[in-house]
This record gives C-alpha cells, structure tokens and sequence, in this order.
C-alpha cells in the first residue's frame, strides 16, 4: 500500500486518537459495552453467512417495484427525469427553440453500445435531409414501412401490421404531430409495458449517412412517423443496436397490450387455418418466419423468401376459384415483406401468376390484388406450411379498439379478457415444479369458466388463451375469471382447530396457581405491562425460541487486532468496535487497513476465529410483548388485569401448540409453506396476498418463520378481525372507519 506524504502524521494522530477514545470508552462503559461488541459482532458474522448463503438463491423481483419510463428507480430504462411532452413542448416554443433530448443524445451511445460506427454517422433533422419535411403524407400503410440497415425486420413486421387498425395505430402514433404547426423538433409515441402505457418523448435528430436515413424509413422521402416511431422504440430500449434481433409478438405486445402466442408450424395443429381465420376476425396481430441459415446471414431461398427474416401477414382468407372443370374455395394468406422491394415468393399465386386468371374480377377487387414490386405476396395455406416454420399471433384486449359507431371495425369478434396480478414469494407461495410435489400446490391457482363455446365448434369447445407476464400487470379484472384461493376471513367456534386437534389449556391447569404467577409479576396495580409480560413470556418458553450463534469473548477480543499492532497500542476490542463504527466511512483510504477493516481482515476473521456455539435466546421482542397486550387491552392503559391475561396465555397456549405440531424439526421455526396451514389450524383463513404479505414482513431470508413472529402473525391478524367484526355490524364483511378512529385503532394494535 502507498501512503502519500504527510499522510503519515495524520495516521500517527489518527492512532492515537482511537488509542485514547478506544481506552476512554472501555472505561466509562466497562462490561456493558464488551457485550455490546459482542452482541454486534455475532450479528455482524451472521450478517455475513446468511449472505453468503443468500446469494445462492434466486429471489423474484416484486411487483411493486415496477414504475414507468422516467420515473424515480424505473426499470424501463436508465431515465432519472420524468419528461412531460406538453411541458416541453409549451417551453420550446416560448424559448424559440428546437428539443434536444438529453436523455437520448445525437451521439454514437444512442447507437450502439458494443463497439463504435465504422463510419460517420451525422444526426440530422427531418428539414435538414428534405425540403418539405411531412409527419404523415396522404395518411399511413405498410407501405410506409421500408428496412435500413437495422436488423429489426420483426420491429417493422409489427409496423406493417399496426397500420391496419387505425385506433391502435394512433395510440401508438398520436395523430396531432407536424413539422408545420407548433413545431418545436419534440415528438412523442406510446408502448405498453409490463402492464401501462409508456409516453416516450424524443427530439427529431435522426441518425444519417451521406444525407439519407440509416434505419426504418417510408417510401416517400419527405414522411418520416416511421423513422421516429424507431428512434422512439430505440430510447426505450437503450439504444438502437438494442434492436437487433427479436421477435415480432415482442413488438406486437408492446404496440397493443395484446396476449401473444405461436405455433411451430412442423407441428402445426390440423385446425391451425381455422385459428388464423379467427384470429383476423378478431383482428389480431400476425407475423412468420423461417429459420435462419447458421452460415449465412439472410439467405435467399429458391422460391425468393429470406431465412431469419420476419414476415407480416396482413390478410387470412378463402377466396373464390373457378376453373373449366370445378370452382370451389382456396385457403390463402397474404404476407409482406418489410423490405418492401421485389424481395418476394416467386412460386404459385406470386405476383402475375398464371393462377390468378382462375380467381373472378370482383374478388380480385375485394381482396384489393395487385401485383407491385412491394414486398406484398400471396400463397396457398399448404405452401406457407412448407415454407415458413414459426407463426405468431398477438390477441388484442378489448379496449384496443375505439367504441365509436363508425369504428370500420366495430362489427369484428373481440376477445374478452382478465388480467389478475400474482406474485411468487419464496418459501411461502413459489412452490416450485412438478417435481417439489409438497410444495408445488402452494402456487398461485386460478380457475376459468368458459360458458359461450365458438360458432361452427362441432364439440362445443371455447377457445382460451393463457398467457403469463412476470411483471406488472393493469388490475382490471372481468368477471369468468378468478383466483383459486382462500377466502380471507375467520372460522366459527366448532372449526378453529383442525379436527383431532386438541384443544389446548391454558399454562397451568390450577387457576390459583396462575393467579398467583399474576400477582408477583404484576406489582401493586395489580396489572401487568409489555415488560412485565416479557418476563414471563421469556422465563416460561425460553425451550420454545430459536437458538443463536454467537462468539465467545475471547474470540470477540482476537478477532479484530491489526496486523501492525497489538493491544497495547491500540486495545483489540475496543479497535474491533471502531472498525465496526467507522469502517464503512474509511473504506479505500490509507486508514482502513489500520483498523483492521479491510475484505482480508474480515476473511482472516471469518476463517481463523473459532467459534463458541452458546445456547442464548433473546427472548421476545418487545413488539410481540406490546402487540399481545393491545390485542386484550380494551381500554387501551398499556396493561392487562387478570382476566384478560388468562385469555392471553390461552391464546398462546393454543398457538404454541399449533406450532409444535408444524415445527418437526423442534428447531423453533417452520417453513413458510406451512404458515397457511397452521394459521388455518388456529381459525384464520388467509388467501396468498394477505400470506405474501406475512412472508415479507415475518419471514426470514430462507423463509423461515420464528416462534415468536409466529405469535405476532396470530396476534396481528386476530387483533385486526376483531376490529374489523366489532363494526361489521350487518355481518356482510363491510365495515366503516372514519380516518380518526382507523389511525387509532391501528396504530395502537
């Protein structure tokens, strides 16, 4: 280690003074501060092995956490600032000035983040590249969707296909934007992710190469909605190289807000034209592919079809034929190619195929036939099984669509759909596989009711689709379906104990003996307080609490001596307590060595110090003692009299041995997986928010639960269901609180 000159004097004065106060604070707190170190170094060490026993393990995130773009901790993107579009936009044009976005710079970070251009690239806006620059010119279609040099043809696959619906296409692109009217180079589109709608605001910069767009672009020069909705696409995710790759339902999804799914089409079900049929009906999202070639980037095929390249299907249909010897319908498909160039199938029913001659005028028109170098093609169903391998479907929500009567799309079939927000919790609902078979149960359970089977079904099936999103998700809930869990509430008098459970008695079957128990603890009030209680509780069931690990003195003194002193410079204990204090404010300085705190000190502590394994409890927490006295104290005096302190120890009785029958391993806890049940044997029934909740708040990082925490999950929930039942006067499970008497009531309990 280098120290820099003049650090050496400061050092000396800094020994010192810890040499001095170090001695100082050994004699003013004697044994008293010994095992205060004692007691912060046994959590420090267990600190340190539970985790490193944690890290092993892999823990969900909560559903909690999950915020919009620019929020505070959001995790949609690295964005510390929440941007406002009418804010900035109102600000631009009284300043006089253009948008730049500071959290998306012109810069080569925005573009790739594993290497840097090899060439130059110039960010320009859309009135430096053109001279008329058009957000829209003559409205919008997929043809508007032209690739760049951009490997994101599944971003512009789900593009193509957003054109076709115009309220979906406009939630995404909000129509008001110009480059004429209140132009201030600001625009903004929407995505949805993890559950909400996400307002991405970018500048109009884009990046360029010799004048001309280096990514997603239309066909008319001059309209640019496409080549901003990427950019936007491209903020939200990080950068545009973030783009590279992906599949079109992941596009889909976030255009929509749609459930997405997709068959292999090796081992497409015999139905599958059906469920493309009604998955149009329903207007729902499609795209196709193949797959790719390993030795070569976007091989061509015989046929004229791109390998790993994505396809829109824009059209599912069975059209009219009519040949000299039968007529009848052909199952056909129409897809696009989102380079939108003569890239296309060249087989049957390609562009000015023979086959078309069979098919009458006026269904051409319907199907809008024509045969442009545009990337758009034809083909039977049979073929597009021989020739693609992946189709994907995103099914839109019913409030995708706009509910006015001159929806063009209003008389379309509409998936009903239910959304439930869930959540794995470890050691009290994540159950696991089928291969933990006594835990797999405790996993979320929802049941589904289908009651309106699909026309032209000749067994009367339903179609349903479940899908799973493990983060946020919108709270509407429709009606059909429904969580498989546990109703919240309490068991009558004849079901409280699970049948064959004994009945407990209370903790000396002599009442006089019990009452004189009362009368020496509770004084001359003749009342027993939270600290009073304690006593009895810690004296009476300290065979019933977890045991800890702690360290012997003589460990706690050796422990922390420095390797350039001993005690005499500085005493160990006293240094070891320092180091605790102060270690984390001199980490990377000259200092920290010198107190002992660095990582190979604290590895030298955790290998070479012998531990003393004693057998210490600590008894009841204070705020398991006071929650038990609110739970009976009517009067709210902070003390029990005699009578409400037998139910008390009745209560405890009961519940200590509920928990003896699940704690098998007499080790004082059990798993959180059995908390239900043994919270069911005590009479209360909790569904898996409520027993989330607990498992957050009372468990331990294995998901464990203590004796004691235990207690307090039964006083707790006993407590706030008497609360609760005292106003649910009409017993239809509706209570009424004022905000002054629900503060009081909890706040006290």
């Amino acid at each position: 280690m280098v120290i820099p000159i003049g650090a050496h004097s400061k050092m000396d004065e800094l020994k010192g003074f810890f040499k001095q106060a170090g001695q100082e604070f050994l004699n003013a707190a004697g044994q008293a501060a010994m095992g205060a170190a004692k007691e912060v170094v046994g959590s420090v060490i267990n600190e340190i092995f539970v985790k490193k026993e944690s890290e092993t393990k892999r823990i969900l995130p909560s559903i909690k956490n999950m915020r919009v773009l620019g929020e505070t901790q959001s995790n949609l993107g690295p964005y510390s600032e929440v941007q406002d579009y009418e804010t900035i936009l109102n600000s631009c044009l009284t300043s006089g000035s253009l948008f730049e976005d500071p959290q998306f710079p012109a810069s080569n970070e925005s573009l790739m983040f594993s290497r840097r251009p090899d060439r130059y690239i110039e960010w320009l806006r859309p009135h430096e590249i053109v001279e008329n620059p058009q957000f829209f010119v003559e409205g919008y279609s997929r043809f508007d969707v032209q690739q760049g040099e951009l490997g994101d043809c599944w971003l512009l696959a789900a593009t193509a296909n957003l054109t076709s619906e115009s309220s979906l296409f406009f939630r995404v692109i909000p129509p008001e934007q110009s480059f004429q009217e209140n132009y201030a180079g600001i625009f903004h589109f929407r995505f949805w992710q993890y559950g909400k709608w996400v307002d991405v605001i970018i500048d109009d910069r884009l990046p360029t190469y010799r004048g001309e767009l280096l990514y997603m672009h239309s066909a008319e020069k001059n309209e640019f909605w496409s080549a901003l909705l990427e950019k936007a696409y491209a903020k939200l995710h990080g950068s545009y190289e973030a783009l590279k790759g992906g599949t079109t339902c992941e596009a889909m999804e976030d255009f929509t807000g749609g459930v997405s799914e997709w068959f292999d089409l090796k081992e497409a079900p015999p139905n599958l034209f059906t469920i493309l049929q009604k998955a149009a009906e329903r207007n729902s999202m499609m795209g196709c592919s193949i797959e790719a070639d390993p030795n070569v980037l976007e091989a061509e095929t015989p046929q004229g079809l791109i390998r790993g390249h994505a396809y829109s299907i824009t059209k599912v249909c069975l059209i009219d034929i009519v040949t000299p010897n039968r007529q009848g319908k052909i199952p056909m498909i129409r897809m696009r190619n989102p380079w939108g160039n003569e890239a296309e199938w060249n087989g049957p029913w390609s562009d000015s195929s023979p086959e078309w001659r069979y098919i009458p005028e006026e269904q051409k028109q319907e199907i809008g036939l024509n045969f442009d170098r545009d990337g758009e093609f034809w083909m039977t169903f049979q073929d597009f099984l021989t020739h693609f391998d992946r189709v994907e479907l995103c099914n839109l929500s019913p409030e995708s669509f706009s509910k006015t009567s001159d929806d063009p799309h209003s008389g379309k079939r509409k998936w009903e759909m239910s959304m439930y927000e869930g959540e794995w919790t470890p050691g009290v609902t994540a159950g696991g596989c089928r291969n933990f078979l006594d835990t797999f149960w405790h996993n979320p359970q929802y049941i589904i009711t289908l009651v309106d089977p699909d026309e032209q079904d000749e067994e009367g099936n339903c179609t349903v689709i479940v899908a799973l999103m493990q983060k946020n998700r919108r709270s509407k809930r429709n009606m059909g379906m429904e969580e498989n869990d546990d109703h919240v509430g309490y068991g009558d008098d004849s079901n409280k104990v699970i049948p064959g459970f004994p009945t407990p008695k209370p903790v000396d079957p002599q009442k006089e003996g019990l009452r004189r128990l009362f009368d020496s603890i509770a004084g001359k009030d003749m009342e027993v307080d939270w600290m009073e209680l304690k006593r009895i509780l810690d004296h009476s069931m300290r065979d019933d609490l977890p045991k800890a690990v702690v360290y012997n003195r003589q460990t706690t003194y050796n422990a922390f001596e420095t390797q350039a002193g001993t005690q005499d410079e500085i005493p160990g204990n006293a240094c070891g307590l320092l180091s605790l204090i102060c270690g984390p404010f001199l980490k990377g300085t000259p200092f920290e060595e010198q107190l002992g705190g660095n990582d190979q000190s604290n590895k030298r502590l955790i290998e070479e110090s012998p531990a003393a394994i004693v057998d210490e409890t600590h008894g009841f927490s204070k705020d398991v003692c006071r929650s038990m006295v609110a739970m009976l104290d009517a009067d709210k005096s902070g003390k029990l009299g005699f009578e409400e302190f037998e139910a008390l120890l009745s209560d405890i009785a009961k519940w200590k041995a509920i928990f003896k029958t699940y704690d098998t391993e007499n080790s004082g806890r059990i798993s959180g997986f059995q908390l239900r049940e043994a919270l069911n044997s005590a009479g209360y029934h909790l569904n898996n928010r409520v027993l989330n909740a607990l498992g957050h708040r009372y468990g331990s990082r294995d998901g464990k639960i203590a004796f004691d925490d235990f207690l307090m999950c039964a006083v707790k929930i006993k407590t706030y269901i008497e609360i609760f039942r005292e106003r649910d006067t009409e017993k239809n499970e509706t209570a009424t609180f004022t905000l002054e008497e629900w503060i009081e009531q909890t706040i006290y309990s």
